[in-house]
């Protein structure tokens, strides 16, 4: 048990008690003991039991991130090697590892960091100051348990560079964890290959979540018309081309990414059917719809249009709109997959949010499947911040 120790209010801790993994600054009754931000704490209830350790930062609104629900549980090496063993057994029976996310935060108990694997490149992302001083260690766990089943890793990459580091405190960081290399890694997923920048490209480099939803819409696009809307570096499109699409169009507002989509194109041998453009989707949407198009397969794959509560309201009208003009050129029979990344976007607000857009665009859906981010990204229950990304296919139906 920790000397510092954190101690809840009567009647808080609710979300802690049923499973969760945070405790906010407002739960808190006192702190006593000397500490310094991002040490381990004992955590309290209100009445001296002992509900685990977790790292403290007061400058945080999450104010304790949960390591251990042990009394005695000792944080060291051997504790965050052991964590790390354990998030690589898992990703070794569930998916291929060739290109996954090893570590995500809260879901493997290493809260506040992620760690994505691209072949033999890792990309770190340390987003909470208790793990931040930890994350060498982490790393160096992660090469020695690889290294033990056969896996050379040549480099890591920091891309700590999110804002949110600076609500904990914290500076961003970004650059190279050990000898420089080439940051340009190749990797294949679901048969497609794909150039990554891990130095310069979004989060850390690739969108690893959408692996399995990338697969469950190829089946819709053999011989058909596709749309790829916010298509990034063209994954959605990429796999729409290999599975025998007739043509792809994929639309992103980041001239920088769709040249990476057109040189992921190219390293495919797709670029006869697969073509990118530089648009605004919102822009172009309209147009599209003046001009009278239709398409076989829309896949509409936003940014996250909020990342905190207060904005919820101003998020709905945009996948409202977005999911309306996407509907509008989905050719009667054929499919719009649709999607939200955010975690503010719960599942009951998405779904109605696509029902009000389809009402407003006159179109019927069925619903086809229903699905979420990939199993290297898993949900912890009662952990909320781990379950964001929520992936509808439907078909476009009317009663004859």
């Amino acid at each position: 048990m920790y000397q510092t120790v954190v101690k809840l209010k009567k009647g808080q801790g609710r979300t802690l008690k049923a499973g969760g993994m945070w405790i906010y600054d407002n739960e808190i009754d006192t702190i006593t003991g000397d500490f310094q931000e991002g040490d381990v704490v004992s955590v309290w209830d209100f009445d001296g039991y002992c509900m685990g350790c977790g790292f403290l930062n007061t400058r945080s609104r999450i104010a304790v991130r949960m390591l251990s629900r042990q009394k005695d549980a000792v944080i060291d090496q051997a504790f965050l090697e052991q964590r790390v063993r354990d998030a690589w057994e898992y990703r070794r029976q569930a998916v291929d590892t060739s290109c996954c996310r090893l570590i995500f935060g809260e879901a493997d108990f290493l809260p506040g960091i992620v760690v994505d694997k691209f072949s033999d490149v890792l990309v770190v992302e340390s987003l909470a100051l208790g793990i931040d001083r930890w994350k060498k260690v982490i790393v160096e766990a992660v090469k020695k348990v690889l290294a033990q089943e056969g896996i050379v890793i040549r480099g890591v990459y920091e891309r700590s560079d999110a804002k949110v580091r600076l609500q904990e405190g914290m500076e961003r960081s970004k650059g190279f964890m050990g000898e420089p290399f080439d940051t340009k890694v190749e990797i294949v997923e679901n048969g497609v290959k794909y150039m990554v920048d891990v130095e310069d490209g979004q989060k850390t480099g690739f969108f690893l979540d959408q692996k399995g939803n990338r697969a469950a819409i190829s089946r819709f696009c053999r011989g058909k018309r596709v749309l790829d809307c916010f298509t990034h570096t063209g994954s959605f499109a990429l796999n729409a081309g290999m599975a025998g699409a007739e043509s792809v169009l994929g639309v992103d507002a980041s001239a920088l990414a769709v040249e990476q989509a057109r040189e992921n194109a190219r390293l495919n041998h797709l670029e006869d059917r697969v073509r990118f453009q530089c648009e605004d989707v919102f822009e172009l949407l309209p147009r599209l719809e003046q001009e009278g198009q239709q398409f076989d397969v829309v896949i509409l794959d936003p940014p996250a249009f909020t990342k905190s509560r207060s904005s919820v309201k101003n998020a709905v009208k945009g996948y409202r709109e977005i999911n309306m003009r996407g509907l509008r050129l989905v050719r009667e029979g054929g499919f719009l997959a649709t999607c939200s990344c955010s975690h503010f976007m719960d599942p009951d607000l998405f779904a109605k949010t696509i029902r009000e857009a389809a009402t407003g665009a006159r179109r019927r859906l069925r619903q086809v499947e229903f699905r979420t981010q990939s199993c290297d990204h898993p949900i912890l229950w009662a952990a909320d911040q781990s379950y964001y990304l929520k992936f509808y296919i439907f078909q476009v139906v009317s009663e004859r």
